[in-house]
């Protein structure tokens, strides 16, 4: 009987520490107009607005949206959780991509180091496909699809004003990418290796919505 309730514990303190490195952020606590608590936003290069980074509802649900519809090809507004630093995640966003004529792109960032220097993985629905760049010095470049080169990611039907799911698991190296529970590729990549803070990222003039940001620390 004491070895069986000393497992038990084991398990519960197991289970607890797994749920301590897992943050699901869905905003319904927030204020609508407002931008959310325990984020720090920014823009890539510092060219054109910062983004308008603010909560929205619709019905009962609340959201985060960014609302700058700012035409700068190279404007990359950015939001971050201020208080999560990590190297290897298993992240997701539930993504809306709502207008933009440059672009309608919805990303997820990780291993952050500041506005010009982060891994990005972005879904856009003007070209129909996700891709996964590296931000190095204020300079994003595709990086190639395991096993097959410089493919420009994959393509993947990316409706404008619908609700789809962006997924991204780091383990050292190697980066999976997931697209509406669908595995699309992976990538190898060592130019970021230490920790980061993780979160989500547009482009130009997309006015795109984010919920449901799941951050699961490795």
């Amino acid at each position: 009987m004491r070895i069986t309730l000393l497992w038990l514990a084991l398990l519960a303190a197991d289970a607890t520490a797994v749920t301590a490195q897992t943050r699901r952020i869905d905003f319904e606590r927030e204020t609508v107009g407002q931008p959310p608590a325990g984020f720090t936003f920014g823009h890539t290069r510092g060219v054109g607005a910062p983004g308008k980074w603010l909560v929205q509802q619709e019905g009962s649900s609340k959201f985060l949206a960014q609302l700058e519809a700012d035409r700068t090809g190279s404007r990359f507004p950015v939001a971050v959780i201020s208080d999560l630093t990590a190297t290897n995640v298993d992240l997701s966003v539930r993504f809306k991509p709502v207008s933009g004529r440059v672009d309608k792109a919805a990303g997820l960032v990780w291993r952050y180091q500041d506005e010009n220097n982060y891994y990005i993985v972005r879904a856009n629905a003007n070209e129909d496909n996700v891709v996964l760049y590296k931000v190095e010095d204020g300079r994003r470049t595709d990086l190639p699809v395991k096993g097959e080169g410089r493919t420009y990611g994959k393509p993947a039907r990316v409706p404008a004003g619908e609700w789809g799911t962006l997924r991204l698991v780091a383990d050292e190296n190697l980066f999976q990418v997931y697209y509406n529970g669908s595995k699309l590729y992976e990538v190898e990549d060592s130019t970021f290796t230490g920790a980061g803070k993780v979160g989500v990222w547009t482009k130009a003039d997309s006015v795109t919505n984010f919920d449901d940001l799941i951050v699961i620390v490795k």
